[in-house]
């Protein structure tokens, strides 16, 4: 989202459309860890007052998003290993719960949107396009979520699935992280086909601990540029095959 798309209506519109904007630029690493947010900047972008700007800044402070630092303002919140860890934890019951629901509900149609899902994946590998496999990888565990019948999971599963994105947006443009991703996926899809409710959970564990790695790895650094190195395609078909 950019500041030229949001259009102010009115009061209610303009917090969430501020709220949004901040929220998806630190969520998508745009705003960096440690990057202080100034409201008058901000309010510049946008084409709006300070008081809609300062109330989101209040609510991403609760979401964890960002610290109010005295003498200093805001700041987006470093990255961190401890809750890295303690997101991929609670994913992993949240996935495993939505899974067994899933394959109690629509086993079939479970099947169908994910081997769709993995289809895509593959021809982005194919492709090289990296950078497309973020809203992919996110829609393969969005699948499992819609699928479990329950819209409390999905709306818990979609909020912590954000918050991953925040750690994950800078290792998501490497081939390395697309193929291990893809790897999981098939692992995990490959349970669920077999119906074992706790294989998939397993997988699902293996899948997180990965991406919880990954994480960590590059969260200290600078996003990485699409690394097109032919080794990456062959460790995934060594790998699937």
């Amino acid at each position: 989202m950019t500041a030229k798309n949001l259009i102010i209506a009115d009061d209610i519109t303009i917090r969430k459309k501020v709220f949004s904007y901040v929220r998806d630029r630190i969520l998508s690493g745009e705003i960096a860890p440690g990057e202080r947010l100034v409201e008058t900047k901000i309010a510049s972008e946008i084409g709006t007052s300070r008081t809609p700007i300062r109330e989101a800044f209040h609510t991403l402070e609760r979401e964890g998003l960002i610290d109010s630092i005295p003498r200093v303002g805001y700041v987006v919140r470093p990255i961190s290993e401890e809750e890295v860890a303690e997101i991929c934890a609670i994913r992993l019951v949240i996935e495993a719960l939505a899974v067994r629901w899933a394959l109690q509900k629509a086993y079939k149609k479970l099947i169908k949107e994910l081997k769709k899902n993995m289809n895509r994946a593959e021809q982005l590998l194919e492709k090289k396009q990296y950078s497309d496999f973020v809203e992919v990888d996110a829609a393969f565990h969005e699948v499992i979520a819609r699928c479990s019948g329950s819209d409390r999971l999905l709306e818990l599963a979609q909020t912590l699935r954000r918050h991953m994105l925040r750690y994950r947006a800078k290792s998501i443009f490497s081939a390395d992280t697309v193929v291990k991703a893809i790897v999981g996926h098939k692992a995990i899809l490959a349970a669920i086909e077999d119906g074992n409710a706790d294989a998939v959970e397993q997988a699902i564990k293996v899948h997180l601990d990965e991406s919880k790695e990954s994480c960590i790895r590059y969260g200290s650094s600078e996003r990485i540029e699409d690394d097109s190195s032919l080794p990456q395609a062959e460790l995934y078909r060594t790998t699937t095959t």
